[in-house]
């Protein structure tokens, strides 16, 4: 493909609340063996992208660890392969990143030493599938200068939390408003992009020399009247987990046979790193219904509407309902958990009961383990 990829994993974000705590947003655990960063991997090496970059910096640790090794979506190549920049203090540069737009300015020698005539960007924090193809030929045919891949939200979602766009009947972009007060558009942006690279190094230099940082807010508003950037609409399954509820709801969606069907078994796939772990074990007297199961875990209780990550034990006569537990968490016996995420390396008491009563309550213990 004509394009290099960007994806900008460097960003926390607080309406994630305690499960920002141990790791960045795109390395947030998702239908029991993905993580964040998964599918917008995927699409890339999906679209024969072969050279990608991935900005990290917050809490980077286990997102680092998770992609240590490129072969898990085909990027273990000789030319172009994936490449991990995390801020670094330099002459020039002792700051991390103050933004999007700062975190491209601080590599940009990768964009200069590249030779693809055109950059996808993309951020870590979204699910959804993509094949980059149409979208970078449907930039070419706008004779675009940038194009930004939006979606029309339901009437029961907030669009308010997302940059907010109107389109003409060309589709060509004349408002943009990032995370109004109040919403005048139901359309929102994916936070995709695709630019030509010599554009893209000459605004973000320009940025660069006035002192702004930030990608939407000092190029995509800024430049709105004056650049050719249109909108490429999606109606195909996407979410951003920005708040603790958006991450609930995209996992349990999971739970719903078409969404399975659409990630799981329809072409392309989607890739992650692999763990070798035995298959999910279920004792005598589990009970499972609509429930995902992830490799290494034994159950022992009753679970129902619910995910279950790796290596999870579940005690007996315990009751897990409309809940998410992440990975390696003990469950002792006769514990009732529902509307709940417990965190990674609990150890659930025996005897305990911990249910969400408005809205989902996140469960945290405090021991010795750290697990990703």
């Amino acid at each position: 493909m004509r394009a290099l990829g960007i994806i900008l994993a460097g960003g926390n974000n607080h309406r994630m609340k305690e499960l920002s705590m141990k790791r960045a947003i795109a390395a947030m655990p998702i239908a029991g063996s993905y993580r964040s960063i998964d599918f917008a991997l995927s699409n890339m090496t999906n679209s024969h992208i072969q050279k990608v970059a991935v900005f990290t910096q917050y809490n980077a640790r286990s997102l680092n660890e998770h992609l240590s090794s490129s072969k898990w979506w085909d990027f273990g190549r000789k030319q172009g392969g994936l490449y991990v920049f995390t801020p670094t203090m330099t002459h020039d540069n002792n700051s991390w990143y103050r933004g999007t737009a700062d975190a491209i300015y601080q590599n940009l020698q990768f964009l200069k030493s590249s030779h693809e005539p055109y950059v996808i960007i993309a951020s870590g924090d979204g699910i959804y599938k993509m094949d980059y193809n149409k979208l970078l030929e449907y930039h070419i045919e706008k004779k675009a200068d940038i194009t930004v891949v939006c979606k029309e939200l339901g009437e029961n979602e907030e669009a308010e939390r997302f940059g907010i766009l109107k389109m003409n009947e060309e589709s060509r972009i004349e408002e943009f408003e990032e995370k109004p007060v109040i919403a005048r558009s139901n359309t929102v942006s994916c936070g995709i992009y695709v630019i030509r690279r010599r554009q893209l190094i000459e605004l973000i230099e320009k940025c660069a020399e006035e002192d702004r940082y930030d990608f939407v807010r000092d190029i995509l508003i800024r430049y709105r009247d004056i650049k050719r950037i249109y909108g490429y609409k999606i109606k195909d399954y996407w979410k951003n987990i920005a708040t603790v509820d958006d991450y609930f709801k995209a996992n349990m969606d999971f739970l719903k046979p078409e969404v399975r069907d659409y990630f799981f078994h329809q072409y392309p796939d989607v890739y992650s790193k692999v763990d070798d772990l035995p298959p999910a074990k279920y004792n005598v007297g589990a009970s499972i219904r609509n429930s995902l199961i992830s490799s290494g875990s034994i159950v022992n209780g009753t679970v129902e509407d619910s995910i279950l990550f790796k290596k999870v034990f579940v005690g007996s006569n315990c009751y897990i309902k409309n809940s998410i537990i992440l990975n390696d968490v003990y469950i002792g016996d006769n514990v009732h958990i529902e509307n709940c995420i417990v965190e990674s390396g609990d150890t659930i008491r025996a005897n305990s009961y911990h249910k969400g009563e408005n809205g989902i309550k996140i469960v945290l213990d405090t021991n010795d383990r750290f697990v990703i």
